[in-house]
């Protein structure tokens, strides 16, 4: 699949300031890696007090299967800034999110980690909750810029370096690399201009012994 479409199946969750702490709940933080964290995605709200699934939440029904678009509600990903709750969404095997706003944090979480979020008017993000709901697709066409679906067909906008990173495959190290070269001369110029503080740490600790 291009690195510039996300399509398929979506499915709406409507709650508005659905924090992180519901995406991904404390009990899945143990962890020293990024392992496991799909079972932990939306686990109140997935199972029962008993563990077991909830039948009538959405990410539960059979035809949410293979979800790839989560559409939300204002306020998405308020609260704590776990990242554990972008790498849940991605492991789960949500691609993007479409709501009408963000948690300022959840929001720089996922972007540097290639969750794409898209920020569309609420009256948008509810034909598009209804054009799921209905079994419709949905393509978010990252180059162009534009959401669609059954019927509808809505720009939405991103940063040059946002745009930049989701067409080339990069999250926010591979872009910080892409400036390796810059850094390098940047740093050579820099020692060459102030000799004394290169490798400052090396050069103290074979002088201590």
């Amino acid at each position: 699949m291009s690195k510039t479409l996300i399509e398929g199946r979506a499915a709406a969750l409507r709650i508005a300031n659905l924090d992180t702490d519901q995406i991904m709940p404390k009990q899945f933080l143990r962890g020293i890696d990024k392992a496991g964290l799909a079972q932990g995605l939306l686990y109140d709200l997935r199972f029962d007090g008993q563990g077991q699934l909830r039948p009538d939440f959405v990410l539960n029904q059979a035809e949410a299967a293979e979800t790839r678009i989560l559409l939300g509600g204002a306020n998405f990903g308020c609260g704590s800034s776990r990242e554990h709750a972008v790498w849940g969404l991605q492991q789960f095997g949500i691609q993007a999110v479409i709501a009408p706003s963000f948690g300022e944090i959840f929001y720089s979480n996922a972007m540097n980690n290639r969750l794409l979020l898209v920020m569309l008017p609420e009256a948008e993000v509810a034909a598009l909750m209804a054009a799921a709901e209905a079994g419709k697709a949905i393509t978010i066409d990252v180059e162009a810029m534009r959401v669609r679906s059954a019927g509808i067909d809505v720009p939405f906008s991103l940063s040059a370096r946002h745009r930049r990173m989701f067409i080339e495959g990069l999250d926010v190290i591979g872009l910080s690399l892409s400036y390796r070269t810059q850094i390098e001369a940047f740093a050579q110029r820099h020692w060459e201009a102030q000799p004394w503080v290169r490798d400052v740490g090396r050069v103290t600790k074979e002088r201590w012994g």
